[in-house]
């Protein structure tokens, strides 16, 4: 054996290790097999990984060597330390795989590791030496369930929504969404089925862990190679740009439209107009009363047109929700109606009210049991509005 540094040897004159598992076994050095004529047959690299796993007794990194492959388990599981071949010649294999390596740290329940060591350390070509590269997971705060909780094969309740009806559908033409008024493109949708923010990452999370197509669309993507597609920032759900575009998600809960971020095909981070939200809360004699109706106006258009739009006058106006319909309705013994506002768009009350806290003056009135009631606050730029009405108890109506 030729040393020709502390983490790169050569074997010569014929000899060799007995086999795989003791190369596999061999720490902290790569080394070349040369043959009797000088000429190489083979070529080892080291991996070693800098960090702390997790469960560095269960949790187990694998790596791809190409493009379209099938990865391989690293051979213990933990921090790795572990000789990895890169090229047979001929009569050692017949391969070579010095331009291409990834590994990757993808265990159930905790955030994910992955490393491109060509990219990332700028080498175009591998060779048989000791490589470093940072790969460490934790525990995923943001994923409660276990996989058989959304396997869809398993008697659990995957067997109902939202995960069997979520899918991931990578296409090579851009597919249209609009954001606040606004198109952009993306390459990558997926369906989230109407489930939260954190059921969806969870879904995501478990696909991409899966050593099967996970494509809802003809071409075929293996799950535990796919590049990663979302992160959590805080309780902000971004999705990522891989390298077929952007990702966007389709049916997701309207509660969570403030904390979601799209990274279009561009790379752009593109979030919708921030969406109010509140709730109405009706008293005991509002919710008895078959005949109970409520309304909610802007107190005055003084932020806007400033046209004397105001509450009192027939020019009153009713608010609209973030669906542009007014908000109005019968209580029908609801103790409480949720409703949102377009807080960044709406302009109703004129140019120059868009972005603004809206002044509101919410009313009811029944005829049996709920007297006329007015209330006035401010919306504001959160999904925490809270707007009571309180009726005192009608004495004086005879139907």
């Amino acid at each position: 054996m030729i040393s020709i540094t502390g983490e790169q040897f050569e074997l010569i004159n014929g000899w060799d290790f007995a086999d795989a598992g003791t190369k596999e076994l061999i720490r902290d050095a790569g080394w070349a097999l040369r043959n009797t004529g000088g000429a190489i047959d083979e070529e080892w690299m080291n991996i070693t990984s800098l960090g702390v796993f997790n469960n560095s007794t269960t949790d187990r990194a694998y790596y791809l060597q190409s493009l379209g492959g099938v990865p391989t388990n690293i051979v213990l599981a933990g921090e790795v330390n572990q000789a990895i071949k890169v090229y047979g010649s001929a009569t050692y294999g017949n391969f070579d795989f010095k331009g291409f390596f990834k590994i990757y740290l993808r265990e159930e329940g905790k955030s994910y590791g992955f490393y491109d060591l060509n990219s990332e350390q700028n080498v175009a070509q591998l060779t048989y030496r000791k490589y470093t590269l940072p790969l460490v997971n934790s525990l995923d705060l943001k994923v409660s369930v276990v996989d058989t909780d959304i396997d869809a094969n398993s008697d659990s309740i995957a067997d109902v929504a939202p995960y069997t009806g979520m899918s991931i559908s990578y296409f090579s033409t851009p597919q249209v969404r609009s954001i606040g008024g606004t198109n952009y493109n993306f390459n990558v949708i997926i369906d989230g089925n109407n489930g939260t923010a954190e059921q969806i990452y969870e879904f995501v999370q478990w696909s991409l862990r899966q050593p099967a197509d996970i494509d809802a669309e003809a071409t075929v993507v293996r799950g535990d190679t796919a590049q990663d597609l979302l992160q959590f920032i805080g309780d902000t759900l971004r999705t990522k740009a891989i390298a077929t575009g952007g990702v966007y998600i389709d049916n997701f809960q309207p509660a969570d439209t403030n904390r979601l971020e799209f990274t279009d095909n561009t790379s752009a981070v593109i979030t919708f107009p921030y969406v109010a939200a509140g709730s109405i809360i009706f008293n005991e004699n509002l919710q008895n009363d078959a005949d109970a109706k409520y309304f909610v106006f802007f107190t005055n258009d003084d932020a806007g047109d400033n046209l004397g739009a105001d509450f009192g006058t027939s020019d009153a106006i009713i608010i609209q929700d973030n669906s542009a319909a007014p908000i109005t309705g019968l209580v029908g013994g609801a103790p409480i109606v949720q409703f949102d506002y377009d807080y960044d768009n709406n302009g109703q009350r004129g140019t120059g009210s868009e972005g603004t806290n809206a002044p509101f003056t919410a009313v009811a009135l029944g005829l049996t049991t709920a007297q006329y009631v007015a209330t006035t606050g401010t919306l504001v730029r959160a999904t925490s509005n809270i707007i009571n009405l309180v009726s005192s108890l009608e004495r004086n109506y005879v139907g």
